[in-house]
């Protein structure tokens, strides 16, 4: 019975310990998961080589609705119908601090690797799919205000039409 009672005991550590060290770990993953993007500085250096028209807005909404809306929301608020089942949260887009302090190589980067919960696009989408989706993503957030303020005419200007921001179907 004492051999019994030993090997018992010994069983009931090895099971702490294991309990223990699943605890740690989650822990760690936890941390990490919700740390910072870890964007390489020659990824953050990279230049995007379309340049900004109708036609490249136009074939990134296509794809935006498709892949980015149910997250990110019609109109890049970070708001879409799937947007409350994720830890992080997904990015607005349309908040012109934070688009103005990242590159548009760093968020060709992002969409190009991903990071749980969102999924990498290196083989869903071609390269000038996720440059087109930069160029996209960037006129969600307002410009900045010209320097001269207009002067007042009693009406407020039009908001800018994104090709993006229709309904995701």
């Amino acid at each position: 019975m004492d051999s019994h009672r030993q090997e018992n005991l010994l069983l009931r550590k090895f099971l702490l310990a294991g309990i223990f060290v699943a605890i740690v770990i989650s822990i760690v993953l936890a941390a990490l998961h919700n740390s910072a993007w870890n964007v390489p500085e020659e990824a953050k250096q990279r230049k995007n080589p379309l340049p900004r028209s109708a036609a490249a807005l136009q074939a990134a909404a296509a794809a935006y609705r498709d892949k980015c809306a149910q997250c990110h929301g019609a109109a890049g608020q970070g708001d879409g119908s799937e947007a409350r089942l994720h830890d992080p949260p997904p990015a607005s887009f349309a908040d012109a601090v934070r688009m103005n302090a990242v590159s548009d190589g760093e968020l060709f980067y992002k969409i190009t690797t991903g990071r749980r919960p969102m999924p990498s696009f290196r083989t869903r989408l071609t390269e000038e799919q996720r440059w087109q989706l930069v160029l996209l993503i960037r006129s969600f957030a307002p410009q900045s205000p010209a320097p001269e303020t207009p002067p007042a005419t009693g009406k407020q200007p039009a908001p800018e039409s994104h090709p993006g921001a229709t309904s995701p179907r």
